[in-house]
């Protein structure tokens, strides 16, 4: 046998077969409220400089999928990067749209477990635009 086969270490992870989050792992909805909410009014604030600039963004519908995409990707990290939710899928939706007296409805629908599962949606509006993000937070075993 060679010295090398000798000198392998296979590392065994057993499976932890635990069907529920530790209280620290939790998917705790206030708390991402707080930081959906901080995400979703600072980036569309940032885009607003005046009403002038607005106008040409309205031109080009592409700017509000981007917009939408990097919002609900900018969520999605800071969710992560401040709460230890490993075993979480988080789900980002964002919705903008320009306001000129026009009715929106945003409904979901999904099977999940009351016990580990739950979501948060938050929204802003101003005179000239309005958004709204959904945050789903599913525990995968």
């Amino acid at each position: 046998m060679s010295s090398d086969f000798l000198k392998t270490v296979v590392e065994t992870i057993l499976p932890t077969y635990r069907l529920k989050p530790m209280d620290d792992e939790k998917f705790y909805p206030t708390k991402i409220k707080t930081i959906s909410s901080k995400v979703l009014t600072e980036s569309i604030e940032s885009k607003m400089i005046g009403e002038k600039s607005i106008e040409l963004w309205f031109d080009n519908p592409y700017e509000f999928e981007l917009l939408a995409m990097d919002i609900a990707d900018t969520i999605k990290n800071k969710c992560f990067e401040s709460y230890q939710m490993t075993r979480y899928k988080i789900i980002v939706i964002v919705t903008v749209g320009q306001k000129k007296d026009q009715g929106v409805m945003i409904s979901s629908r999904c099977l999940w477990d009351a016990s580990t599962d739950n979501y948060v949606t938050v929204s802003y509006e101003n005179q000239l635009i309005w958004s709204t993000a959904i945050v789903f937070g599913l525990y995968v075993d």
